[in-house]
């Protein structure tokens, strides 16, 4: 393996491009999700992957191989992913409208605007890898949406100091050396980011936490399934009681880009009857994955039509049989994940 990769590195710096794809194609999955997770956006991600392949590429020449290729270019993803948040334009600076409906008052400030969720189907390649011995996160739970709500929530040189240590398992000067920084520096920033990151996990999962401050994972298992099943019914049915019924007590419910948040089943209570259960809407629901959870595309019939035209994208979060939190995103993510923009009226 040594021998190609060392074949394919001599072949690529004479020019030759699809020996250079040959060398990057292993690692362009993983390193899509690295920049998911410094960024929050699958489109910036890809456009931090792009960038990164087209500076590897230039920069071939000045790969000492004193590293492996692997953090090399992780080293180059991680800092464009820096710059691209130091440029700051592409955040929104104009908040969205709200939805069509009035919606309650919120009980508090919900997840970053630019918080976007990331196909399953993208992860499948991902989840073959394990971690370095020195991670902290498991890779399902540094990929799930309540983490990468509390990585948003940091300054840029410690979500990627955390990342690198934290969740790929990077030893503390290995980092030192990626971000150009001293390993005291590392330290301190891995302290802080430490102590924002689990409090917002414990905080965003208190009803399903596992006694160490940290979110209790859900697996896809057949408890999760009739959950989904009785979840989907009851939006098909327009039965608000059924769905509050799956729902933990201080159930936590945002809808990004809108920075508003619910806390408890009467705000969602509320949220849902104001919004989704008004009178002569109904809808169709298709099931998917995002970020390891549940999610689900749903649809409302436009009885002009004859159709349901795209509403939004849920994704849930589970603990055993019911549900700690909801995020709803707009129709923009939902060919992300192959949802068409409308569905078939059916008898």
């Amino acid at each position: 393996m040594e021998m190609d990769t060392t074949d394919l590195i001599a072949r690529a710096r004479a020019g030759d491009h699809n020996a250079f794809r040959d060398l990057v194609q292993g690692h362009s999955h993983e390193l899509q999700v690295h920049c998911y997770r410094i960024l929050g956006s699958l489109q910036d991600a890809e456009d931090a992957l792009q960038e990164t392949l087209v500076s590897a590429w230039r920069n071939l020449g000045e790969f000492s191989q004193r590293s492996s290729l692997r953090t090399w270019l992780y080293q180059i993803a991680t800092n464009r992913c820096l710059d691209m948040l130091r440029a700051d334009s592409r955040r929104p600076r104009i908040a969205p409208p709200l939805p069509q409906a009035t919606l309650p008052e919120p009980t508090g400030a919900g997840d970053p605007p630019w918080l976007e969720p990331y196909p399953d189907v993208l992860l499948d390649h991902l989840l073959d890898q394990r971690p370095g011995p020195e991670a902290r996160y498991e890779t399902t739970e540094a990929i799930s949406l309540a983490f990468i709500t509390a990585l948003q929530l940091l300054p840029p040189r410690q979500r990627a100091a955390l990342v690198l240590r934290d969740v790929l398992g990077y030893h503390a000067a290995e980092v030192a050396q990626m971000l150009d920084a001293t390993q005291e520096s590392v330290q301190s920033a891995l302290k802080r980011a430490r102590a924002t990151v689990d409090n917002h996990l414990a905080d965003s999962s208190s009803t399903g936490s596992t006694g160490s401050g940290r979110p209790a994972r859900q697996p896809d298992t057949a408890a999760e399934h009739r959950l989904v099943a009785r979840f989907t019914d009851a939006l098909e049915r327009a039965d608000l009681d059924a769905l509050i019924e799956l729902l933990v007590t201080d159930v936590r419910l945002s809808m990004p880009p809108v920075t508003l948040e619910y806390r408890g089943i009467e705000s969602a209570q509320r949220v849902f009857a104001a919004v989704v259960f008004r009178p002569g809407l109904t809808y169709r629901v298709v099931p998917t994955r995002a970020n390891g959870q549940p999610a689900f595309g749903l649809y409302q019939a436009d009885p002009h039509a004859g159709a349901y035209r795209a509403y939004g994208l849920q994704v849930i979060t589970t603990a055993d049989d019911h549900i700690t939190a909801i995020t709803c995103f707009n129709t923009n993510v939902m060919t992300r994940f192959g949802l068409p923009r409308t569905l078939p009226e059916t008898d």
